[in-house]
């Protein structure tokens, strides 16, 4: 009989088993770290009923039009505090929980957060939406004791379309509201009232990316305001108290001062774009005291369509607006000084500002602050004697970060790394932040001193091993205080001797560390130095999370080195199923799963970046489902794509791709474990991308491929992808020779193309698999498109993820699992 070509469809059991699997709670340490909020978590994927109810795609945004908010939010089932008891261990006995309580029964949370006293904490609820639930509306605000878990609402109709609530202070929420009194929708005319025109009579150059959602005309544009307009509302949590902020507008963003005191706050205006997303469309921020009084307009910027497409660009005038974390309330904002053009030569590129907030209001100007030579990315502020600041170059993949005096301008940067970032093994780390008495959060400095502590991932050509560094700023020299050691992949997270404004010690250091095997899930320890770092350092155990797939939790598992033909070292992780034996069960089917990066550097092409004792999680469309299926898994093999100097990686991307393919699938056969005559290769995305393309330039080297959500014509994307710069104008050789779809007419193996119906992700609008198939189709290529209804760029809905699941393993039965013949590679 003819299997079905409609209907949704189930993988095998051992597949199903693994995907099902219920999710552990996830955790959230109060800021005096006396609590733990256990956030409950529903089934790992929701029905596609969920995914089936009304969006709105306005602007690069998908919003959920009875909420208010936007579409396909996660949620939590529930909410318990557990106190931080010295044998306290995770997920907590009900028997220990404070649940939160008093919440209508068929309700979803979103947005928890705790005050930053700990006592309190504040969530949304919305309806689930099932038939026996309430109607679903917009989100209500709620907030609860932490201590009795006793909730209770204080403002119903938020629009969460933009921002979340946040607290100001502890007694203080600002939240965006569905405007009082608003009417119904803008309704879609019957017919066209005239034609849509766009006019660039001027001759203005405008690049722009191959964006989704965009706003289409008038309609769209009444309607992309009807749903983003909002009431800025202040909740007195302690009296229930409300109280309107301003008048109705576009807000995206309101901000806090650290003391409370003021607001910074972010609009939209018209004219809207129907070329570019919402950010960037014209947008105001000002500066408000807490009653909503204006005291400063920042920045009034227009509409950005001329943003260069290269990397590097950004929008000219005031970008990264926020408050410095270590002052109660000091604006700060960075301004290109090129014009936002990496092309234009310019010294400064950028200017960092700052300004007081308690002198804004009379007409005083900003201060200079720092100035770079690269681009700006940001700082990271520690106190009035030093802040860091961070500048990167795309092309050279520079990477610069310097110390400075923000109390002392004129004394300019100090150097403190300069490196190329894709060098993994130089990577000195990052430094750990300590929270502060106002909710925010600051460089840990040791002992007060001119000293960070510096949490790195640790890459060396054999495998990651995290560290813990004190990195003195004076001598830039550093002390190891602790590594990860075989046979555990640890990792140091954040501080918990953080209170108080302290200044942190290494006598009495306490952090969060994880610690995971091969086959041992990760689980959380609180690491201390009691007697600092010459001392010894104890541990205890605080979660015990159980196996998350315990059908094949004795998967074996290898990274493994190789070379390319140009000599490039290569690294993937081979995986086997549990009990395999290569003498008694012999070559095994295969599944080839990757995803290709650029690189301007042989050396760092070829460096180590996974460590062999990292703990292999299993996401619900992962390749590794298939070892239940008695596969042999090459994951995430390195297919870099090299270019020194001043050549560009893509233009030999076809050459480079299928020699590392080469290289991986001779490595398979030199180790006897796979049946080169089954090999299926596939990927996601650029993945996709990259199996369509081995399948018409490699063909003999795998039986089959598969290709989810992909790209394939690049022509469509004239603007740059990835990581390409140039335009199709400027590159078109590189451009036709990487389409896959201009090479349709040389691909002969069978290919699976998979499809969200309605992506969203910049380029692979669900056209590029339409179009794919058919030309595969048209020169007799076996080939197979499978949409699926609802889905965007990744797939949530049960319902999808296990027919994707199933129409994967009925390909590679087919056309991997049952194809027969020897094929040497070697």
């Amino acid at each position: 009989m003819k299997p079905p070509t409609s209907g949704y469809r189930l993988p095998p059991d051992e597949i199903v088993e693994i995907v099902d699997q219920p999710p552990e709670p996830s955790l959230a340490f109060s800021p005096d770290r006396k609590k733990v909020m256990q956030l409950y978590r529903p089934p790992p994927l929701p029905p596609i009923s969920e995914l089936a109810r009304p969006e709105l795609k306005l602007a690069g945004l998908r919003i959920d039009a009875e909420l208010f908010g936007s579409s396909r939010m996660g949620y939590s089932t529930g909410i318990a505090v557990v106190a931080m008891t010295d044998d306290l261990v995770i997920p907590a006995p009900a028997s220990l929980e404070t649940r939160v309580h008093g919440v209508p029964e068929g309700c979803w949370y979103n947005f928890v957060q705790w005050s930053d006293d700990s006592k309190h904490i504040s969530f949304t609820l919305r309806s689930a939406g099932g038939a026996s639930d309430p109607p679903r509306g917009p989100l209500e605000l709620w907030v609860a004791d932490s201590d009795t878990g006793a909730a209770r609402p204080l403002l119903k109709n938020l629009n969460t379309i933009f921002d979340e609530p946040t607290w100001m202070g502890n007694d203080c929420i600002i939240a965006a509201a569905v405007p009082a009194g608003v009417g119904p929708p803008p309704v879609k005319p019957p017919s066209a009232i005239g034609p849509n025109v766009q006019d660039n009579t001027l001759g203005k150059k405008a690049q722009a990316r191959t964006y989704q959602d965009l706003l289409k005309d008038a309609y769209d544009e009444d309607t992309f305001q009807y749903y983003t307009n909002t009431e800025l509302m202040a909740v007195q949590v302690s009296t229930g108290e409300v109280m309107q902020l301003g008048p109705p507008r576009l807000y995206t963003a309101v901000a806090p001062s650290p003391d409370g005191q003021y607001l910074l706050v972010a609009w939209l205006e018209r004219p809207f774009s129907y070329n570019v997303p919402c950010g960037r469309f014209p947008k105001r921020i000002q500066l408000w005291d807490r009653t909503g009084k204006v005291i400063h307009e920042l920045a009034n910027l227009p509409l950005a369509e001329d943003i260069p497409i290269a990397f590097n660009s950004c929008r000219q005038g005031p970008r990264s607006v926020g408050w410095r974390s270590d002052k109660p309330a000091e604006l700060v904002w960075i301004e290109a000084q090129d014009g936002g053009d990496p092309a234009v030569e310019a010294s400064p590129r950028d200017i960092v500002y700052t300004m007081p907030a308690d002198v804004a209001g009379d007409g005083a100007g900003p201060q200079k602050l720092a100035q770079t030579d690269l681009r700006c990315g940001g700082l990271f502020w520690g106190n009035d004697d030093l802040a860091l600041i961070y500048e990167s170059e795309w092309k050279t993949r520079r990477s610069v970060v310097s110390t400075f005096a923000p109390s002392k301008p004129e004394q300019g940067l100090d150097v403190l790394f300069d490196r190329n970032y894709e060098d993994a093994y130089s990577d000195p780390g990052s430094p750990a932040s300590r929270r502060t008495s106002l909710g925010t959060y600051v460089l840990a400095m040791v002992d007060g001193q001119r000293k960070l502590l510096m949490q790195g991932p640790g890459a060396s050509p054999e495998g990651n091993r995290p560290f813990l560094d004190v990195l003195d700023l004076e001598s830039k020299q550093t002390q190891r205080l602790w590594q990860s050691s075989p046979p555990y992949l640890e990792d140091t997270g954040s501080l918990l001797c953080d209170q108080h404004d302290q200044p942190i010690k290494l006598e009495g250091l306490s952090m969060l560390l994880t610690r995971e095997t091969n086959l041992e899930t990760p689980q959380i320890y609180i690491k201390k130095w009691p007697h600092g770092p010459e001392g010894e350092s104890s541990e205890r155990l605080l979660t015990q999370f159980p196996h998350p797939h315990p059908s094949i939790k004795d998967l074996q598992k290898e990274v493994i080195r190789y070379k390319r033909d140009d000599g490039i070292d290569m690294t993937a992780t081979l995986y086997l199923p549990p009990g395999y034996s290569k003498e008694k069960d012999g070559p095994l089917p295969c599944l080839i799963w990757a995803y290709p990066r650029e690189f301007k550097s042989k050396d760092a092409a070829g460096q180590m970046r996974k460590s062999p004792f990292s703990f292999s999680s299993i996401g619900a469309t992962s390749a590794l489902l298939w070892l239940a299926r008695r596969y042999a898994i090459l994951d995430g093999p390195t297919m870099p794509i090299v270019a020194e100097g001043d050549e560009e990686p893509n233009n030999t991307y076809v050459q480079q791709l299928t020699a590392s393919a080469r290289a991986a699938v001779q490595e398979l056969e030199r180790r006897g474990v796979v049946d080169t005559s089954k090999i299926a290769v596939g990927g996601h995305s650029y993945g996709a991308f990259m199996a369509a393309n081995l399948l018409a330039h490699a063909p003999d080297l795998f039986a089959c491929g598969i290709a989810r959500s992909g790209a394939y014509n690049r022509t469509l994307t004239p603007f740059g992808f990835q990581a390409e710069e140039r335009t199709l104008w400027e590159a078109t050789d590189t451009y036709i020779n990487m389409s896959p779809y201009l090479q349709a007419h040389k691909i002969k193996k069978p290919l699976l193309l998979i499809h969200g119906e309605d992506d969203n992700n910049t380029g692979t609008f669900p056209m590029q698999s339409e179009r794919f198939y058919a030309a595969l189709k048209g020169h007799g290529a076996p080939c197979k498109l499978v949409i699926l209804p609802h889905e965007s760029h990744g797939y949530r809905a049960r319902e999808s993820v296990m027919h994707t699941l199933y129409e994967m393993d009925q390909w590679l039965q087919r056309f991997c699992e049952q194809k027969q013949g020897p094929m040497s590679k070697l």
